[in-house]
């Protein structure tokens, strides 16, 4: 008896199992159903990689964020429907006082992932209501490359800080130093500024920076270009030294971090974003920034940078030859094959086998289990090559993959993306190779863009030449046979 009710506990404890392992889209799911894998998934569908430890999970919605009820009132308002990448992962980085590194390009919406948790911030401080606390200097500082950059933030910033009630200063060249001085000596929470222009209403003590605790550095790389990099030394060493984070583990961890947010002694948050990390901006980012996140955001459809990419042209039966020919050359493990059936993946893995490969299945048809079994001996090196479909292609961390082999072609660009972003990551290079047939041309054209985009990458001619890859599918009239055009007389 007591057998029979282990074998009856073994079958439901496997049945419980199968039923954890959800295949539903992220999108599909409440936000209390997320899985760590769902987590990897949504980063990689917004083409977000992120850097340094303890990072919390990203936005999915405006209204399941953590955001206060009046900046989501302007939010609407204003008609921000959706995050941008960005803004999904840096605000509650923000939100935790955290240094932040964040990589994105111009346009990404940038402005408005530092500014919402720099207003909450500057909400949780005390009013600047008497003249000696307005004597003290603003309570944060953006710098801009140029005059322009500072006015559109400044645009920005007025539409969520005017109803909250807080006050913005320009400080920029090009315009009166003494009307500035002015509306500084009136007293603002806010200070947009060039470098050089701030250098100088600092020099000529028309603004002190005794309490300003939060620096946003916008378009580093753009700064430094210009010359800047001393005038940024400079107006960081104006700041105060007393409050800096301790360079250790406690500036990643978000409970010291949080029960620093709430006392009056606020440790400096310092914020960059860059579009390009060059060695200045490194240099800049590992003196004044403490054990900063960051965010990488990449651009949609772009696949790493360090993946060569090939593709060979062959009709379907010449696949299993050319696949063995190349799995021949002794290549390093771990490998990734790709196959669109669930049946194929097995198939072909069983062929593998026999041929002597170690190789193992990972697609929709399997339990938690099994699955976690096979990426397990992955993993640990007992299987070297891993057959899987598109189902559980993503959200798969497998480190240091060498080669992904598209033995089926993906169905859609963005897929192939996903795919080929397994291998050549984390600095390292890979290789993805792709057999393609004239079945697989309504992609042809989208993967030449890709190809020719990639640095390390060469777009064969019969690719490159292919009648399917001159244009986009459906944007080419076909000229009208005779006897299907109508004539009106």
């Amino acid at each position: 008896e007591k057998e029979q009710e282990k074998v009856r506990l073994k079958k439901v404890k496997r049945k419980e199992d199968k039923q954890k392992w959800d295949d539903r889209h992220w999108s599909e799911k409440e936000l209390d159903e997320m899985t760590e894998r769902d987590w990897r998934i949504f980063r990689e569908d917004y083409n977000i990689t992120i850097k340094g430890g303890k990072i919390p999970e990203p936005i999915r919605k405006w209204k399941e964020s953590t955001i206060k009820s009046e900046i989501m009132e302007i939010i609407e308002k204003v008609g921000y429907k959706d995050p941008t990448p960005i803004q999904r992962q840096a605000i509650p980085i923000g939100f935790q006082n955290r240094d932040i590194i964040g990589v994105a390009e111009t346009g990404s919406g940038k402005t408005l992932a530092y500014l919402i948790p720099l207003i909450e911030w500057i909400q949780s401080l005390p009013k600047m209501e008497r003249m000696e606390d307005v004597d003290q200097g603003p309570y944060s500082i953006i710098l801009a490359p140029t005059r322009e950059l500072a006015q559109q933030i400044e645009e920005e910033t007025l539409k969520f800080g005017q109803p909250l009630g807080i006050r913005t200063v320009v400080v920029v060249g090009g315009l009166s130093r003494e009307e500035q001085g002015f509306r500084l000596r009136l007293g603002c929470e806010i200070v947009i500024a060039t470098p050089g222009r701030l250098i100088d209403v600092l020099e000529n003590r028309y603004l002190v920076l005794n309490q300003c605790t939060y620096i946003v550095l916008d378009e580093a790389d753009r700064m430094i270009d210009m010359g800047f990099e001393p005038d940024v030394q400079k107006i960081l060493e104006y700041m105060p030294v007393t409050n800096l984070k301790p360079d250790n583990e406690d500036a990643e961890d978000e409970s010291k971090l949080l029960a620093n947010y709430y006392s009056k002694k606020k440790y400096r948050q310092t914020v960059m974003f860059t579009a390009t990390m060059p060695p200045a901006v490194e240099r800049l980012a590992r003196t004044y920034l403490r054990r900063p996140a960051v965010v990488y955001i990449g651009s949609i459809g772009k696949p790493v940078e360090r993946t060569e990419q090939i593709v060979h042209m062959m009709s379907e039966n010449d696949k299993r030859k050319r696949l063995v020919e190349i799995l021949s050359r002794k290549v390093e493990p771990p490998i990734i094959i790709f196959v669109n059936q669930k049946k194929g993946a097995d198939v072909l893995a069983k062929g593998l086998e026999k041929l002597g490969y170690n190789a193992c299945t990972l697609h929709g048809g399997k339990g938690q289990e099994q699955r976690e079994f096979a990426l397990a001996s992955l993993k640990g090196g007992q299987k070297d090559i891993l057959v899987a479909t598109d189902v559980v292609g993503r959200g798969i961390d497998i480190k240091d993959v060498s080669m992904v082999i598209n033995y089926d072609m993906a169905k859609s660009i963005e897929d192939y993306t996903h795919r080929i972003g397994r291998t050549g990551r984390a600095g390292k290079t890979g290789v993805a190779i792709s057999f393609l047939t004239k079945d697989d041309s309504p992609l042809f054209y989208d993967l030449k863009q890709v190809i020719q985009a990639s640095p390390v990458s060469t777009c064969p001619p019969e690719l490159a030449n292919h009648p399917e890859a001159q244009h986009k599918p459906g944007t080419v009239m076909m000229p009208k046979k005779r006897r299907e055009e109508k004539i009106f007389a």
